[in-house]
């Protein structure tokens, strides 16, 4: 059983070292929920991590307090994935950075790609718009991919091309021909997503006659069927109405006093016998006679 991990003091060190843990968890031990805990306690360790700042360079201690904290987020989401749990990465990551536009370009394309392999990109939507349009982001080098990766992973298979044409029009890292090319590969795309619905239409179309087709073939056949079976129904019943019950009764009597109450055996009983017979005999050629049969119906 693993010891629980030493109380470590606040600062990106003790954080350093909760990182390297995590990973050894991940990688070596496949102890995906040990590593979780582990980032987590890295990332409460630090703190809130500050956005971009403007100016010429970063804030002393600024860059190495953020590295720490993005690796520990990329491993955190590795943890996830890995336990099925990718539902709640988005959110999790949230809760160390609050807003999307203080995600770290490496947590932002593990997401972009995450979501949409498993295929929900909607749930990236409003996160990568809001980031993109973040001015503080336009500076990072990272930018460019990461717009293209927005473009290519969650606008275009969402069919919001309206969207992907302003952003790359409004983008100011991109020159004139980096446009066009952008602008041409959305325009491809929209038409193959044109022809994927017109397809789509035309076989949804012809589906509708032929299920029709077979539902009326077979409501034609169970109708005939029925109509077979009521008739079949009726000349049995017609059958039976015809039958001299009360013969049938009689003869089916002097049957049972034949069989049950009488001995064959006693001579006094042959000639009562000789004439139940006759009798049980005329009621059956009465009952088979053509004058009984039902008659035949169209």
């Amino acid at each position: 059983m693993r010891a629980e991990p030493p109380a470590w003091a606040p600062g990106p060190a003790q954080a350093a070292a909760l990182l390297e843990e995590a990973a050894d968890l991940l990688v070596l031990h496949r102890d995906f929920a040990a590593a979780l805990e582990r980032c987590e306690a890295g990332c409460d360790s630090l703190g809130p991590v500050p956005g971009p700042v403007p100016g010429p360079g970063p804030v002393p201690g600024q860059e190495s307090f953020a590295e720490v904290k993005c690796s520990l987020c990329v491993v955190g989401i590795q943890a996830l994935a890995e336990m099925n749990r990718w539902r709640e990465v988005l959110s999790w990551v949230l809760q160390y950075y609050h807003v999307p536009e203080h995600l770290p370009p490496k947590v932002l394309e593990l997401c972009l790609l995450l979501y949409s392999k498993v295929g929900e990109p909607q749930v990236m939507l409003e996160v990568g718009s809001s980031w993109l349009r973040a001015q503080g982001n336009e500076r990072l080098p990272e930018f460019g991919s990461l717009l293209e990766l927005y473009l290519a992973q969650v606008l275009l298979p969402l069919g919001r091309f309206e969207g992907a044409e302003e952003l790359v029009r409004g983008c100011a890292v991109f020159d004139s021909e980096q446009q066009l090319e952008f602008l041409g590969t959305i325009g491809e795309s929209r038409c193959r997503w044109t022809q994927r619905e017109e397809t789509r239409s035309a076989a949804e179309e012809q589906q509708d006659p032929a299920t029709e087709t077979l539902l009326g073939v077979l409501s034609q056949k169970l109708l005939t069927m029925l109509t077979l079976l009521r008739r079949a129904l009726r000349s049995m019943s017609n059958h039976f109405y015809l039958l001299p019950y009360k013969k049938m009764l009689l003869a089916t009597f002097l049957l049972y006093l034949v069989v049950v109450r009488l001995d064959p055996a006693s001579p006094t009983s042959l000639p009562f016998i000789y004439k139940l017979v006759q009798l049980f005999r005329q009621a059956w050629a009465a009952v088979l006679s053509p004058i009984h049969r039902p008659p035949i119906r169209d």
